[in-house]
């Protein structure tokens, strides 16, 4: 068997069984990246003698008999926000270029821990800012289902990864639907855990109060084990929550009975794709055949997510961002007359078009005069789409949803309209406002043949019951087993 767009199970099983080592899953995964990422460009970054080494200890590990992690000897990918220490962080940014952290991210402490081996660091869009992972500064990300197409952003690189078959699982960060969304242009299984359930520590920031790492996985025990594995308190972040984390893969395989579906009337309007919408009604369908009740129900504020969201990551970008001024952080410019002069000058050269309209937009909801009208109203309305969703949940279990309003689109189709490049995350934006985990499934494809993915929102620390109505849902169909030809 070719561990190319293998699972993760079956992955762990092929080592445990000595059928496959983790160096040569690793060499696989390298050949791998060689033969398609140049199409591709889903890495900024490959570090193979540092993986290999410790594939090998792995390995040893494995010989000897000694105890092993969760993900132990799997290649992982991690997406080149999150900091890596020895490797570099760019976050897909020239402020950042050459920039090697000295420490390891909680999350990436955690996949040490568990054995698994560090592939290398994914593109993304400039400091997680975009839905198309064109915003690089270095290079474009390329849907591996369709290469004249987009993956989805920001975690673009890490959802190609997978969908290509270099790595079976990859970490991504999700300020708006950046795991989501990527997650159902690629295929995969891709989930934004509750805010707080998985440290931020080591996650260069966007706006704080929405970003979450989460997984990519072909399938839903893959993004189960990873979860388990990264999820817990950390004392370092101060928005970790203080919570026991259930085993998500030990129930993993029990249906959920008496499962009560919602679907909000507000996300089948005007701007929905056909295909997409007869590919969440058939995977709605799915569900009443296993038993579960629909239930309309109502989100009456999500139409103001957009705009809510578009004032509060702005203005938390600005304020983050602040700190890379050629002095304390970040890229300082080789030629200026003076401190202001040098200021304006490595900021200008540092940030991409992208990332400084954010800046300016959030800098002015924050300015003298404009933050009431403004930022201290989105926060306001925030809590009103929370409300929504706290009222929704009393009537249902989860809530159903498309992942975006389309089909992947073509790379270049919307780069030059940033309002319909913001609209193409209009269905997983509210999860980030309100706390709320959420997964993207695959549910079928499109005439053209892209994927199609089916979003399930649960309220606050509800991934075990998200996670079981992904894996029923999974069992009943085949969408999931379902691989592009990249090569």
């Amino acid at each position: 068997m070719s561990p190319i767009g293998a699972t993760t199970s079956e992955l762990l099983a092929h080592m445990e069984r000595g059928e496959f080592s983790s160096v040569a899953l690793c060499e696989a995964a390298f050949d791998r990246i060689a033969a398609c990422d140049d199409r591709v460009g889903a890495f900024l970054h490959v570090d193979r003698e540092a993986a290999l080494q410790q594939a090998a200890q792995v390995d040893d590990k494995r010989r000897r008999g000694a105890p092993l992690g969760r993900l132990a000897g799997l290649p992982v990918a991690v997406k080149d926000v999150i900091c890596t220490r020895g490797q570099p962080t760019t976050c897909a940014s020239k402020m950042l270029e050459g920039f090697t952290p000295p420490y390891d991210a909680h999350v990436v402490s955690k996949l040490r821990e568990a054995d698994a081996v560090i592939i290398g660091k994914t593109n993304l869009d400039e400091f997680a800012m975009g839905s198309s992972t064109e915003n690089s500064a270095y290079k474009t990300t390329r849907n591996p289902w369709n290469l004249a197409c987009t993956p989805g952003g920001s975690s673009g690189g890490s959802a190609a990864a997978v969908a290509a078959g270099m790595v079976p699982l990859s970490l991504g960060s999700d300020t708006g639907g950046s795991i989501r969304q990527p997650a159902g242009f690629c295929g995969l299984v891709g989930m934004k855990p509750t805010y707080g359930r998985i440290s931020r520590y080591g996650l260069i920031a966007y706006a704080s109060s929405l970003d979450q790492i989460g997984p990519f996985a072909h399938d839903v025990a893959g993004a189960a084990l990873l979860l388990e594995v990264l999820a817990g308190h950390d004392p370092r972040d101060s928005t970790s929550l203080p919570m026991p984390v259930p085993s998500y893969t030990a129930a993993l395989e029990e249906p959920l009975k008496g499962l009560k579906i919602g679907v909000a009337v507000e996300h089948f309007v005007a701007g929905l794709d056909r295909e997409v919408e007869a590919a969440v009604r058939q995977a709605l369908d799915v569900y009443r055949c296993l038993g579960a009740e629909i239930r309309e129900i109502s989100l009456p504020h999500s139409k103001y997510a957009v705009a809510v969201y578009y004032t509060i990551a702005p203005s938390e970008a600005s304020s983050n961002l602040a700190r890379y001024d050629g002095v304390h952080y970040g890229h300082r410019a080789a030629q200026f007359e003076n401190m202001i002069d040098m200021y304006c000058a490595s900021r200008g050269e540092g940030f991409g078009k992208e990332v400084k309209r954010r800046i300016m937009l959030g800098a002015y909801a924050l300015s003298a005069g404009y933050y009431d009208a403004y930022y201290l109203k989105g926060l306001k309305v925030r809590r009103l789409i929370r409300n929504d969703f706290d009222a929704a949940f009393a009537q249902c279990d989860l809530i159903a949803s498309p992942v975006a309003p389309t089909p992947a689109f073509k790379i270049g189709e919307l780069v030059n309209d940033p309002l319909a490049m913001y609209l193409s995350d209009i269905y997983t934006l509210s999860a980030n406002l309100a706390g709320l985990p959420g997964v993207s499934i695959p549910a079928g494809f499109s005439s053209g043949g892209l994927p199609i993915g089916l979003q399930l929102l649960g309220p606050p620390l509800a991934e075990d019951r998200l996670l079981r109505a992904a894996r029923m849902h999974e069992r009943a169909t085949d969408w999931h087993t379902r691989r592009p030809e990249v090569v």
